[in-house]
């Protein structure tokens, strides 16, 4: 007897599959596997309320699509060709979003910029001067520079760059001459008066005046209870795009530790008006097996064409150097 063209037996294998156990077994991995391809293109889909999940996630953006691994295992383990198929779907989608920045040409530049979070418990703060010394940049812009440490950091740099200006733990050396030095306040409202960790400069370079400012925004935290506590950070980023906003100086470069990488929604106020880097991640933090980029340099009326991380110094942090161009 024929069969009915439309009957359930001759539905085919795809109906079939799906009838089957098979989908069942798949629909959790491929459903994690879409969720995870979605956050790897676009962090900034994911709400920042409460435990600010999407600063997070912004924050270590490259390794995002790492989250498809185990879904790959739990693939193999249920013997599911196209759930591991599928996992790749994270890697690809990050690639089409960012992959033109692992591209960067590190072209022509006018003016090389170091930023180097020290720290305040820094064993060797000579050893480190020499090691900067080495990049031979023509400004350098250090945080958690402590009154113990400074006259080993000067006596080291300022035979090469004879322009300094400090205040509080933040300091630029500078191979050209700086005035008009002032601190700049991005103290949150609940820190002591003490906390000075901002400054503005302006440097007489061949290529005009540029308005350097030096900064080291809060530190955050992750807790199991409270999440990402990036609120300091963000109110502190905040009074620096303020102050930047109102810098009447045409060209302005940032440097410093923000705490953060150039994706995070926190940095907004800043990343809003200056330009980033292009080109490679340059990770920065922790020095011994760097994750991400916390270090920053970033300009206004110019472009920054090129960064890369250093060799370890006595830091918890890695140098960066960056090229500008104007």
């Amino acid at each position: 007897m024929r069969r009915d063209a439309g009957s359930p037996s001759a539905a085919g294998p795809a109906r079939r599959w799906l009838r089957g156990g098979q989908w069942r077994r798949e629909r959790v991995v491929i459903g994690l596997v879409a969720v995870v391809t979605l956050v790897s293109a676009g962090p900034g889909l994911v709400p920042n309320a409460g435990p600010r999940l999407g600063s997070l996630l912004e924050t270590f953006q490259p390794w995002l699509p790492l989250a498809a691994v185990p879904l790959a295992a739990v693939a193999v383990w249920r013997r599911s060709a196209l759930a591991l198929g599928l996992c790749a779907a994270p890697g690809m989608a990050w690639l089409v979003v960012h992959g033109g920045t692992l591209a960067a040409d590190g072209g022509r530049h006018d003016l090389t910029a170091l930023q180097h979070n020290v720290s305040d418990v820094n064993p060797d703060p000579a050893g480190t001067a020499r090691q900067l010394l080495a990049a031979k940049a023509d400004v350098i812009a250090l945080e958690e520079v402590t009154p113990g440490a400074l006259p080993a950091y000067r006596k080291e740099l300022d035979p090469a760059y004879p322009h300094f200006a400090a205040d509080g733990t933040v300091a630029l050396f500078s191979r050209h001459r700086l005035t008009d030095v002032r601190p700049v306040d991005i103290r949150p409202e609940d820190v002591p008066a003490d906390w000075r960790r901002g400054l503005r400069a302006t440097a007489h370079t061949p290529w005009g005046e540029i308005a350097v400012y030096v900064a080291h925004l809060p530190s955050v935290r992750l807790s199991p209870l409270s999440g990402f506590g990036t609120t300091r950070r963000d109110e502190s980023a905040r009074y620096l795009g303020t102050a930047i906003e109102a810098e009447e100086t045409e060209r302005v470069l940032l440097l410093g530790d923000l705490n953060s990488t150039v994706g995070d929604r926190g940095l907004t106020p800043l990343t809003s008006q200056l330009n980033a880097p292009d080109g490679a991640f340059a990770f920065s933090w922790p020095a011994a097996r760097p994750l991400a980029r916390i270090d920053q340099v970033l300009a206004r009326k110019a472009r920054v064409t090129h960064i890369r991380a250093l060799g370890r110094t006595g830091s918890d942090h890695l140098p960066v150097l960056a090229g500008i161009r104007f």
